[in-house]
């Protein structure tokens, strides 16, 4: 191994030090960097040059080597440690790994610049959230690729609603209805943005054929009290930092109703501890609500913050219990597992929305506004509140019934 290959693990090893992986982890991590630069070194590769084909063409002769020195093959996730090492060292030399995908022809300069363009359009001029402007420019991409690698970049201006439909007709192979209709939307999305940019010569959304769903037919299940008090009760008996910091999330899903995003986007600054006032950030309308810090969730998130959180520089407050320690990516397998061990399977799906959708029917039926309500959750408008009236139909229904005369009404 040269010199500037021991100061390249040097420097990889204090990286990985300082992002505070175990020494264990950083040992394993340099040894199959090491490995791999010895690789390079024998086939005259530069590290700076490495693309994913080499690296895919590494972990293949790795894993034949294994065979061959112990008469079988590796487990199936045997490559996930010397993949993450050797990712670590790219990303220490290039700067980004995956590297950023190069124009190999002209079809792929023309969709990279059209993807590019949207992108700034969809945060400039629509003022979408992040996770709203990924979804939008998934399905951009995916159309582009689809309709350049069929027509070529010269074809594009003679875009027709013949290929809309079989674009759709491909989509919908194996998608719901639902989710058919949201490819629709950030179809129409982008054909609109062609248009007004020039790439297309005539507005084509108006042609984009979406299946009809009916007004709440989606509306998910949701938890009752007895339920969700479960669910604290056993995740607040699991001590491990995992433990503490589960049950402060499911304290703040359970009191508030936020979103993932906002839970996710709470920082340090956010909790007024002399005042009793937690701020929060609304993911889509951007607004910021002062709540009261009730005492079941600040017992939960100081327990969090004494004895669970990892020494991290991040600012936000749940942080992953791996290193590289920093913020969570997603509530949704958290949850699910949590209501997995308290024994709750709810019919429909069991993210972290059902929370919010149990706060909102018990203040519809604590006979709380709908303005208020449609306030604590973040909405911009009363009509975003009324599926969460939806599901309190029986209830409400139930107590007309009990009111003289309300028969009639109901």
């Amino acid at each position: 191994m040269s010199k500037s290959d021991r100061e390249l693990i040097t420097e990889l090893k204090a990286v990985l030090t300082s992002q505070q992986y175990s020494p264990v982890v950083v040992g394993n991590y340099c040894a199959y960097a090491r490995g791999f630069l010895d690789h390079l070194a024998r086939r005259n590769i530069l590290v700076a040059d490495v693309t994913e084909a080499q690296v895919e063409r590494y972990l293949c002769d790795a894993v034949a080597l294994f065979r061959q020195r112990r008469g079988r093959r590796p487990g199936p996730r045997w490559h996930q440690i010397p993949c993450a090492g050797i990712h670590a060292l790219l990303r220490l030399v290039q700067g980004q790994w995956p590297p950023a995908p190069k124009a190999t022809c002209a079809a792929d300069a023309l969709r990279f610049t059209i993807c590019d363009e949207y992108e700034a359009w969809l945060h400039e001029e629509r003022g979408l959230a992040r996770p709203s402007i990924d979804a939008f420019l998934w399905e951009a991409r995916h159309f582009l690729t689809w309709q350049l690698e069929r027509c070529g970049a010269e074809d594009l201006m003679d875009l027709s609603i013949g290929d809309i439909d079989r674009y759709m007709d491909v989509r919908a192979l194996k998608l719901t209805r639902c989710s058919l209709k949201a490819v629709a939307e950030r179809l129409r999305s982008l054909l609109r943005y062609l248009q007004r940019a020039g790439h297309i010569a005539t507005d084509l959304s108006p042609h984009v054929i979406a299946p009809l769903l009916y007004a709440y037919e989606g509306v998910p299940s949701i938890l009752e009290r007895g339920e969700i008090a479960t669910v604290l009760e056993t995740a607040r008996t699991d001590k491990t930092p995992a433990g503490l910091r589960d049950h402060a999330i499911l304290q703040i899903l359970a009191t508030y109703g936020l979103r993932s995003g906002e839970i996710r986007n709470l920082r340090i600054e956010d909790i007024d501890w002399r005042t009793e006032v937690i701020r929060v950030r609304h993911s889509k309308t951007q607004a910021c609500s002062l709540l009261p810090l009730m005492e079941p969730v600040g017992e939960a998130v100081l327990a969090y913050l004494r004895s669970g959180r990892p020494a991290t520089d991040a600012r936000e407050i749940f942080i992953r219990t791996r290193a590289p320690y920093r913020k969570l990516e997603k509530l949704y397998s958290l949850v699910r597992q949590r209501l997995r061990d308290a024994g709750i399977k709810p019919p429909g799906k069991c993210g972290p929305h059902i929370f919010r959708h149990a706060r909102a029917v018990e203040m519809l039926r604590a006979s709380i506004p709908q303005k208020v309500i449609g306030d604590l959750l973040g909405h911009r408008s009363t009509a975003s509140t009324v599926p969460y009236l939806k599901l309190a139909t029986e209830d409400l229904r139930a107590i007309a019934l009990d009111v003289p005369g309300a028969e009639v009404l109901a």
